[in-house]
Parts: C-alpha cells; structure tokens; sequence
C-alpha cells in the first residue's frame, strides 16, 4: 500500500456531518451499552459501542459506503474495485448491492471460504469476486493495476478522507448518545482509519477526552512509525489479528492519529484471545480479534480510568467459529495456563508411570503426548502439553521435574522450537 496522500491534519466536522447524511438510511445506528461486567472489573463507567452489530458485523460499511456514494454518476456507472480480506470487502459489496452498481474484490486466494461466501452474499449479482495471490498485498496489487486499465474507481480501506470522514461518524453517534462526555475512548488501530475517524470528531466537540489507539503486538505499525516521526513499513506482522495487522499504516491517517491521539499501546495476541473468551462467556458477545484489542487494553490503563466514563469501540464481530480452538490456545499460554515440554524420560523401568504419579500435580492435566522417534521410544524424547488449573502451579511443576531427574526444555519460552513442533 505505497499509494502516496498529502498529509491533511484534518477531517472537518462538516465533512463528518455530510457523511451521516449519507448513511442514515443505510446504516445500523449501533448502541452505547453499559457494561455492568467491566465497569465493576475496572472500577469505571464502561460503555461498549457495538459496530459488531452492523449489518456487515463491522464499522466497514461506513466508509466504504461514504466514499462510493459520493463519487460521480460517471464513476459509479464503471464501478469500484477494492482489495480486501475481509471487513472491508463486505463493507463494498453490501454498497455495491445498495446503490446497484458494479463491482470487482480481490481477495487473497488464501481467504477463508466463509469469508469469500459473506462477501458474495453482501454483494449479489453486482460483485465479482477474484481470488488471487497468496497474500493481501498480492490482491492489491492486481486491484490497483485492474483500476488503472479499467478506469474503475479504487475504494481504499482506510487512507482516503472519504473513508475517515464515514468513520467519523462513530464519534458523532457516541457524543449523541452518551449521558456525560466521556473522559476516555479508546480505538482500534489497524491502516488507522478508524481512529483518525473518530479522533477527528471527537477532539473538535470534546478537547478534552482521551484517546488511545490500541494496536496488536505483533503489528504496530502505528507505534513505529510515531517513533520513527515517519510512515515506516513493517518487515514482518503477526496476522492474526486480521483486522488490524498491517504492516504500513496510511499517509493521511498517520498524519491525522499523530496530531490527535493522546497515546497508541500495544496489546499482546494472547491477551487478546483471552478477552475475547470473556466477552462471550460473561457478555454473550462475539468479537473479532480486532473488536476485542480496546477491551483488552483496558488492564493496562486500569490506574487512569477508575471513577472515569471509558468508551471502548468493538470494531467487528466477523470471527471464524473454526479459530475458536487457537483462540484457547493462545489464552491458555497467555494466561500461563498451558506449557509445552520436550521431555526426556531417564532410562530406568516405570519412569513415565513415575511422571504421572510423582510429577503431575492433582490438578494438571497432560493435553498432548507424542513420541518424537517412530522407533526406539523409550530412547526419544516426547512432546508433552500440560494444562494447569492455576498459574502458580508451574513452578512447583517444573521443580519436580528437575528433582525427578527429568530432562526437558520449556518451548513456550523457545519461539523457533515452539513454532516448529506447536
């Protein structure tokens, strides 16, 4: 995404006015929920604004909806042409059903089967959808090079002021529905056009809330380049995150967020993962990745919040029922709940019996076993996965192993082990 902006510091509040015109008869108008759980966790007024709830199940539709609506009848009798994953990509295809016009998607051809089905629901008989490449960058590149044969119009995810300007309509139906002004508001990060959006509205109305733009740990793109005090482009990302793990954020709304967010913070994907299981547990609400981040960066600002009204945006709830065994599993090792060993068992009679009896605790559990030699197993060394019921139950575990005379190494704390063998 190298598409060169020039920077503008602002989205005025016009803009943002003239784009809830245009989608007040197509959007869902979502709710500010209290949220009694975690405003008795964290000692605030919580309020959860809901864009899962969408019609898309995210805050998509509002930007892409704007942008195209306001192109020209010439432009919108050739069509737009996005690249996407995900979010975005429905956000187009429900505007294109909308308004009746064409439209081409790119996606990865590593997209998701569901994905690629919502995206053709959304958008009928007026989207084509094309599966290319193995990466988004790979479909991108095809949608802009299919926009410039084609003279079709590009709808960017998030670095255009059409995007940000929808987006900031969030901001206004938060300040519209909110009983007092709220003293924080924190924003999903991903290209940034979320948090542009609505940081545009909100510091014009409300100076003096705080605003923090929530990145996962594995792609800050934002935090990077605020510290590099320039767009600056990630080698590598973890994706999963998906709705917010990019490596380049965009020119436009690197500038916007640099001038008017009050902090960006990172939050780890394992605390993610376990935020999301709380929300449907405690909440029966179903996030996204990217829909829980501002939930879960509420612990690391639990000091500064408590007594204060606390928005958190849940930004979309489009996750995957097929993740949902990763998402625990990336909770449990998070939480400290789930270790992974390559164990090697002492050359005597009874010594994996002797494991079992006088090394597991009452309340571990061995989730994985697996000899790593098909032949000679008593001579290998096994792969082990132990779940506990409390966290403090790891030293005393790891003690009896070494009193035992067990050899082993830890692989949660070896990534390149980890990731090979887990």
């Amino acid at each position: 995404m190298s598409r060169h902006v020039e920077p503008s510091p602002r989205i005025g509040l016009e803009d943002i006015v003239h784009a809830q015109m245009h989608l007040k008869d197509v959007i869902t108008r979502t709710p500010l929920q209290y949220n009694r759980v975690l405003s008795e966790r964290y000692g605030c007024n919580l309020l959860l604004k809901r864009e899962d709830l969408q019609i898309v199940r995210s805050f998509k539709i509002r930007g892409a909806y704007h942008l195209i609506r306001s192109l020209s009848p010439e432009t919108l009798e050739k069509g737009v042409i996005c690249a996407s994953a995900g979010n975005h990509a429905q956000g187009v295809a429900y505007s294109c059903q909308t308004l009746g016009i064409p439209g081409k998607i790119y996606m990865p051809s590593t997209t998701p089967r569901q994905k690629v089905t919502q995206v053709s629901f959304f958008g009928g008989s007026q989207v084509e959808v094309i599966l290319t490449g193995d990466t988004f960058d790979d479909a991108y590149a095809e949608a802009i090079a299919e926009s410039q044969r084609s003279g079709m119009a590009f709808v960017h995810p998030f670095d255009d002021a059409m995007i940000i300007a929808g987006n900031g309509t969030i901001g206004q139906e938060i300040m519209e529905a909110a009983e007092s002004i709220p003293d924080y508001i924190f924003l999903t990060v991903g290209g940034g056009g979320l948090a542009a959006g609505v940081a545009s509205y909100i510091k014009i109305v409300s100076p003096a809330t705080k605003l923090i733009g929530v990145e996962p740990e594995g792609a800050p793109s934002l935090r990077v380049s605020l510290e590099m005090g320039e767009v600056t482009p990630l080698d590598q990302i973890d994706k999963f995150v998906d709705g917010a793990a990019v490596k380049r954020v965009g020119d436009l709304t690197f500038a916007i967020c640099k001038e008017l967010l009050d902090d960006v913070i990172a939050v780890p994907e394992g605390k993610v993962c376990t935020t999301m299981l709380d929300l449907y547990n405690e909440n029966a609400i179903v996030a996204e990745p990217a829909g829980a981040l501002t939930i879960a960066a509420l612990e690391a600002y639990r000091e500064q919040i408590a007594g204060k009204t606390v928005v958190c945006v849940v930004s979309g709830g489009n996750n995957d029922i097929d993740r949902m065994q990763e998402i625990k599993e990336r909770s449990l090792i998070y939480e400290g709940l789930k270790h992974y060993f390559m164990l090697s068992f002492p050359q005597r009679a009874g010594a994996l019996r002797e494991f079992l009896d006088q090394v597991l605790g009452p309340n571990d559990d061995i989730t994985r076993f697996e000899y790593t030699k098909k032949h000679n197993k008593d001579n290998g060394p096994a792969l082990v996965g132990i779940e506990l019921k409390h966290r403090d139950d790891y030293a005393p575990l790891v003690e009896r192993m070494s009193r035992k005379g067990f050899q082993f190494v830890e692989l949660n704390k070896d990534p390149v082990l980890f990731n090979l063998l887990i």
